[in-house]
């Protein structure tokens, strides 16, 4: 694999350092595992449970980032809150080592960051998280820096035929056996002192990453698919991934609108909900409803007056300095170049015939991912389907690469009439249509 696989040693016996009886930053100082060495499945580390140390002092994160950085991955987790604030607030974030764990508290009076931030930026050692975006997304926020190299176990687990977003819980089950208690999943974690419970939930998010971890990378490099993870982790390492830019924030937006001037009027209307939810730093919601912005986008009001005839505001909001802000910004959507705005009709509807081939693109797809063993959303998505049915050579990623090995030629006979799909043994069967056997 190029990228992040290529940088990764094998596991324990030939990292950076003997771990056998190693002391452990993450707890009261004391030994607190029994290692076993080596690449047999079942010498994962093993956890003998004792007090929780969260790290709170600048020196002591520090020292245990030092520790991490000396093997050739850790792995990743956040806790976070988000409920009341537009940008995420870091509540808590684990570390875990091939042999050793740190739980670090980022609200912790007078503790810096930075040399988490190193870590992260350390290209030598690889981070793991699981279903990575939102983590990634805090580390952009605190630090503007996207941690490297990746490696996303969710993604991984996919192209692994674990199926499509497969659960972290669903996924340890599968791989080690062990059951998570959840439970403390939706507590409130910027309340402290957190309890006992809630930190041995926080570290056995990262403990149990490890054993996935090997896992899957040992399963990769076995089919010989890294290069098709490191494909995947492009979009999670773009910065532009978690860049916000009111003027779009209309994408994020169903577009329940009906007419060009309509959406011209919703594309101004998203972006000043943007521009006051970030300098606020309050959600959304806080500022405006969806259902509201939709209503004030149909309907086009002029004058604060014809506000207070709309359901989705509340009483006396007419009244309010906002509704002026809303009618100045109405009048911006209205001033557009129509020209400019996006058709609100999302493309042309599929004919009967390109209608009838995407059902049996479908069927396709799922029997290519079976006979494969990866998740059929990572080869192509409903879309990706519908561009495929509808046009001669579209540009979609599942005509391009490894996608386009496994689905891509076969879609494209099937549209030619050169494939036929039959049942064999209860499974779903692709055959010439000459005759000449398996395609």
């Amino acid at each position: 694999m190029q990228g992040p696989e290529k940088r990764m040693r094998p596991p324990e016996s030939q990292g950076r350092g003997d771990l056998r009886d190693a002391p452990c930053p993450g707890r009261s100082g004391q030994p607190r595992f029994t290692s076993f060495l080596g690449r047999d499945k079942s010498a994962f580390l093993r956890y003998t449970p004792q007090p929780m140390h969260v790290l709170t002092k600048t020196d002591e994160l520090a020292a245990a980032c030092r520790s991490l950085a000396d093997h050739h991955f850790v792995a990743v987790d956040t806790e976070f809150l988000r409920e009341q604030t537009f940008w995420p607030q870091l509540c808590l974030v684990q570390l875990a080592g091939p042999g050793n764990e740190a739980i670090v508290d980022p609200l912790a009076s007078g503790l810096s960051l930075d040399p988490l931030w190193e870590l992260m930026a350390d290209d030598r050692v690889v981070k793991v998280f699981h279903a990575a975006r939102q983590d990634v997304e805090i580390v952009w926020a605190q630090a503007k820096l996207i941690p490297n190299p990746i490696f996303d176990t969710q993604v991984a687990a996919m192209v692994c035929g674990f199926g499509d977003s497969v659960s972290y819980v669903n996924l340890v089950k599968k791989v080690t056996g062990n059951d998570i208690d959840k439970s403390s999943r939706f507590t409130d974690w910027s309340r402290r002192p957190l309890t006992e419970k809630q930190l041995v939930y926080a570290l056995g998010d990262v403990t149990h990453l490890r054993d996935v971890y090997l896992h899957l990378k040992e399963d990769l490099e076995r089919t010989g698919r890294g290069d098709w993870l490191e494909a995947e982790m492009g979009t999670l390492t773009d910065p532009a991934t978690y860049e916000t830019h009111p003027d779009e924030a209309w994408k994020r937006l169903k577009l329940r609108v009906k007419s060009r001037k309509s959406l011209a009027v919703l594309m101004e209307l998203a972006a000043w909900r943007e521009r006051l939810a970030q300098s606020q730093d309050v959600p959304r919601g806080r500022i405006m409803r969806d259902e509201a912005l939709y209503d004030i986008a149909n309907q086009a009001p002029t004058a604060t007056e014809q506000l207070a005839q709309l359901r989705t505001l509340s009483d006396g909001f007419a009244r309010s300095a906002r509704a002026r802000e809303i009618i100045e910004v109405v009048k911006l959507g209205l001033a557009k170049d129509m020209k400019a705005v996006p058709s609100v009709r999302q493309g042309e509807p599929l004919s009967a015939e390109a209608t009838a081939t995407l059902e049996l693109l479908k069927v396709l797809l799922k029997a290519a991912a079976a006979r494969n063993g990866v998740a059929p959303r990572l080869i192509a998505d409903s879309s990706d389907l519908e561009l495929i049915a509808a046009q001669d050579e579209p540009n979609v990623a599942a005509m391009h690469g490894w996608r386009r090995k496994l689905f891509g030629d076969d879609a494209q006979a099937l549209k030619r009439g050169e494939l036929a799909l039959t049942l064999e043994n209860g499974e779903v069967a692709v055959r010439r249509i000459n005759g000449s056997g398996p395609a």
